[in-house]
């Protein structure tokens, strides 16, 4: 099978709006957690989150555009511009056949809700007559932001969006990968967006006890790990790989970041919402990513956890580590900490998290955790409130998602 690199990336985030000013932000340990401004949630359990920041679409998107793309959609528009753009890839100047090569898949989770919210409210607001925008259909399903990727940029190849709540970025990422290396694509775009901080999604995640509600402190809301812990922080936001085949990316001398080098899938098969008391889904999602990446365990140097900050989830996750890597030293952080939890582009972010952290040497921080879970491993380093600079050879990025969904990957240092 073909091996298969990452040549760009690109994202939108809350720590923000392009790759080299949120990766300081990741590296220097700050959160993206504020007041929400986008409604007034004074009459909510919860009245922070992790939003996007000055980000201005109409620099990108004309007036006709902004009108037929939901939020969700415009931010995976811009993350993949800036991952296109830096892998150089032009395909702009290339052939029918040569754009027939490559393709797109795309993630989300909740796709338009702040479209469909909006045309509801509008609609029983009024007398009951409809008077739906011609935008609504194609605005809120979830593959619209792959097929605006795709017509944005002529490409011709496979193209579809990947669904599984908070597993739905990284399991785009591995079908892509799966995608190149079986021959059937030069080069993939991938990745997720989310833009779900609505009066809908905050109140059903309220109504669930799944969000933190620290209102008094946001910043430290989100603290993986901690005895304290009290629910997610959600945010939102973007994340845009391109995955290209080697001889391909070698023969244009393209930038290689990292290479992709196995992607495990599984099921909790326990609970809607809740995560299996001893990760069962985990460790067979991880079990099946080093086996297709032909790792032992004791290779993994790093691993970027899917540590939502939930009391049953983060406990779950690490029993799982510990049942797949034994009693070795490993470090585990989290990083939800800082950026909020992007749902279905939670992958995306933490893959890019991932393949910075081979790039420059660098594991970034689990910030806000102050008294470790007593349930916590000793053997598992949770690297603590301030990045540490040493050799990163291999990642393996995790994500779980309601319905049981579980997905791993792993990164390796290109040579």
């Amino acid at each position: 099978m073909k091996r298969v690199v990452i040549t760009g990336l690109g994202a939108i985030t809350p720590l923000g709006n392009n790759i080299n000013e949120f990766w300081e932000n990741i590296v220097n340990g700050k959160s993206g957690a504020a007041p929400l401004t986008k409604f007034d949630c004074s009459k909510f359990k919860t009245h922070f989150g992790c939003e996007v920041k000055d980000f201005h679409p109409e620099e990108f998107l004309d007036r006709k555009e902004l009108r037929s793309n939901d939020l969700f959609t415009q931010y995976a528009i811009a993350a993949s511009d800036e991952a296109i753009k830096d892998s150089q890839l032009h395909p702009e100047t290339m052939s029918e056949a040569e754009r027939s090569e490559i393709g797109v898949i795309w993630a989300s989770g909740n796709g338009g809700i702040g479209t469909l919210e909006k045309e509801l409210k509008e609609y029983y607001a009024g007398d009951g007559t409809p008077r739906f925008s011609p935008f609504l259909i194609p605005k809120m399903i979830v593959n619209m932001a792959a097929g605006v990727i795709s017509i944005r940029n002529g490409l011709l190849g496979t193209n579809y969006a990947t669904v599984s709540a908070c597993s739905s970025s990284n399991t785009a990422i591995i079908n892509a990968f799966d995608t190149i290396r079986l021959g059937k694509a030069t080069a993939m775009i991938c990745g997720g967006s989310e833009a779900a901080i609505t009066e809908s999604s905050i109140g059903g995640f309220n109504a669930l006890q799944a969000l933190s509600k620290s209102n008094d402190d946001p910043q430290g809301a989100s603290r993986p790990f901690d005895e304290t812990r009290n629910g997610f922080v959600i945010g939102e936001g973007a994340g845009a790989l391109v995955l290209e085949d080697l001889e391909h990316a070698l023969k244009r001398n393209a930038t290689i970041y990292a290479e992709i080098i196995g992607g495990g899938m599984a099921a909790d098969a326990y609970h809607i919402t809740g995560t299996h008391p001893d990760g069962l889904g985990a460790v067979l999602c991880m079990q099946k990513a080093l086996a297709d990446a032909g790792l032992s365990p004791d290779k993994i140097d790093y691993i970027n956890a899917h540590a939502t900050s939930t009391q049953m989830g983060d406990i779950s996750e690490l029993k799982g580590i510990k049942k797949v890597f034994g009693d070795r030293s490993i470090k585990v952080t989290g990083t939800k900490s800082m950026t909020g939890h992007l749902l279905g582009a939670a992958g995306a972010i933490e893959s890019i998290i991932s393949i910075l952290s081979i790039r420059d040497n660098i594991i970034p921080a689990t910030i806000n955790t102050e008294n470790p879970d007593k349930e916590n491993p000793e053997n598992i380093d949770l690297v603590l409130h301030h990045s540490r600079y040493e050799p990163v050879n291999y990642v393996l990025n995790n994500t779980f998602g309601f319905g049981g969904h579980t997905a791993s990957s792993i990164f390796k240092k290109y040579i």
